[in-house]
């Protein structure tokens, strides 16, 4: 039976979750486990009705065409997310003018604020950045995605921990850490998608029919490690219980605020800027009918980016 495992899997993760919802010590941990559970029912639901009971051995598949539908469900979201994320923007900027518009408690200023920044870097540009690279990497590499489904693993994961991060933004929940305000428990989901996420790419680029690895993949794959090991290293935390939100760092004074802005600086330095570059290594010269201008220096960029910014 196609997808059992993926059924058994899902479905014992909605009834942890469901216990969570239930055991949970404070009002955070509980919703998050409650929005949790649905979302895992809903897709043992989905998982269910696609389930296919034909004995093993049919035709397979071709593999021959690209895996573009998860390329589509992220340009959707990237759409979807920006107008959200803008539209919060509007809203924080006019509390600041008429602050009348704070309505507490949910919607003060304090927690509109990161959910707009989130929304955007994270919710808008982190969507355009997967669906991008999902693209450019099947088409510089003439090979269809690694993994098969866990490219959709990646893409629904993903929005998951965005709908989590904002609604713990809602609700009062911060780890304290600008641009990284997510408890503990969120980060490490995130920290499993984007594993998943590393996977396919490097999967991809191993089963290459190209000789070379375009320079586009080359930023790609930067913002992916890097952005994985800023995260790690800056969420490092341990929480007062598993059935709760809270944490605490476990880093301490002049060490905890160099590994934020550490962190901080670095996420402008390979999320905004060398996951945007790959984008634009593709599509500008795609776009304008030429070549990259210098193949050399586009590799100089790169080599300096790498070994000048983190350090920065």
């Amino acid at each position: 039976m196609k997808n059992a495992s993926w059924i058994v899997l899902v479905g014992a993760g909605a009834f942890l979750a469901l216990l969570g919802a239930a055991l949970g010590q404070d009002q955070l941990f509980r919703v998050h486990m409650g929005i949790l559970t649905v979302v895992l029912l809903g897709s043992t639901a989905v998982l269910l009705r696609t389930a296919k009971f034909a004995p093993a051995g049919g035709a397979a598949a071709t593999e021959s065409q690209y895996f573009d539908n998860v390329v589509r469900y992220g340009a959707v979201a990237t759409v979807a997310w920006g107008i959200v994320g803008f539209l919060v923007g509007v809203v924080v900027a006019a509390q600041l003018a008429w602050p009348q518009l704070n309505i507490e408690p949910w919607f003060n200023f304090g927690r509109m604020r990161p959910l707009h920044t989130s929304a955007v870097i994270f919710a808008f540009g982190g969507n355009a950045l997967l669906a991008t690279s999902f693209y450019v990497v099947q088409r510089t590499c003439r090979a269809r995605l690694f993994g098969g489904d866990l490219a959709w693993f990646v893409f629904w994961g993903y929005q998951l921990f965005i709908v989590m991060a904002a609604t713990g933004y809602l609700l009062g929940g911060s780890a304290g850490r600008e641009y990284a305000e997510p408890e503990w428990y969120v980060d490490l989901w995130l920290t499993v998608v984007w594993v998943a996420y590393l996977l396919v790419f490097l999967g991809t680029l191993m089963k290459r029919k190209e000789p070379h690895i375009y320079v586009a993949n080359w930023f790609y794959l930067a913002f992916i490690v890097t952005i994985a090991m800023l995260h790690v290293v800056n969420n490092l935390a341990m929480p007062v219980s598993f059935l709760g939100s809270k944490s605490y760092s476990l880093f301490a004074g002049v060490q905890d605020a160099l590994t934020q802005w550490w962190y901080g600086h670095n996420a402008v330095g390979f999320f905004l800027t060398a996951g945007f570059l790959g984008m634009m290594y593709y599509f500008v010269p795609k776009q304008a009918g030429r070549p990259v201008y210098s193949y050399r220096l586009s590799i100089i960029h790169f080599w300096a980016l790498i070994f000048l910014y983190i350090w920065a």
